[in-house]
C-alpha cells in the first residue's frame, strides 16, 4: 500500500507525461505562431518588394520615355535650320534644273521623315499674333488688315507633338 492505505491507481505516471505532453504541445504552438508570424512578416516584404519594383519599371520606362521625346525634338530643332536652307536654295535655283530638282528631292525626303516623327510646320499668315506660337521681327501698316495679324512669314514655325520646337517669325501688321 501506499501513502494513506491507497492503492497505486497508476496515475502517478500519467500526470508527469502528461505535464510534459502539455508542455510540448504548448512549445509546439510557440513554434508555430513564431512560424506564422516570421510567414507574414516575409508575405509582406514580398508584396512591398514586388510594389517596389513595379514602381520602379513605371519610372524608369516614363524617364526612356521622356528621354526619347527630349533626343527627337532635339534632333528636329538641329535640322530645321538644314530645311530652311534647301527651301532659298530652291528658291534661287531656275526651275527645272537638276541640280534643283535634286535639292527638291532631299527637302521633300527630309520633310516626310520629320512628319513621321510627329514633327509639323505652320505658316500663320492672316492669324492672330500669339507670343507663344510667333515671333514678331517687325510691323508694318497693311491696308485693310486689323492691326495684330500676322501679313508675312519670314520663318515657318515648327511643332512636335503640339510642342513649339521653334516659333514662326512673323512680320505683324500694326
Amino acid at each position: 500500500m501506499t501513502e494513506k492505505g491507497r492503492a497505486p491507481s497508476g496515475n502517478e505516471e500519467v500526470e508527469p507525461q502528461a505535464d510534459e505532453a502539455g508542455a510540448q504541445v504548448a512549445e509546439d504552438l510557440d513554434e508555430l505562431n513564431e512560424a506564422k508570424r516570421e510567414r507574414d512578416e516575409y508575405l509582406e516584404l514580398a508584396k512591398r518588394t514586388r510594389a517596389d519594383f513595379e514602381n520602379y519599371r513605371r519610372r524608369v520606362a516614363k524617364e526612356a520615355s521622356e528621354a526619347h521625346a527630349r533626343g527627337k525634338a532635339e534632333l528636329a530643332r538641329e535640322l530645321l535650320p538644314v530645311i530652311d536652307n534647301l527651301e532659298r536654295a530652291l528658291q534661287s535655283s531656275a526651275e527645272g534644273e537638276p541640280l534643283a530638282r535634286g535639292v527638291a528631292l532631299v527637302l521633300d525626303e527630309l520633310r516626310g521623315k520629320l512628319q513621321a516623327a510627329g514633327v509639323e510646320a505652320y505658316d500663320p499668315v492672316g492669324e492672330r499674333f500669339d507670343p507663344e506660337l510667333h515671333e514678331a521681327l517687325s510691323t508694318r501698316p497693311e491696308e485693310g488688315t486689323d492691326s495684330g495679324v500676322i501679313v508675312e512669314t519670314v520663318e515657318k514655325g515648327y511643332r512636335l507633338n503640339g510642342q513649339v520646337l521653334r516659333p514662326a517669325r512673323v512680320v505683324v501688321s500694326d
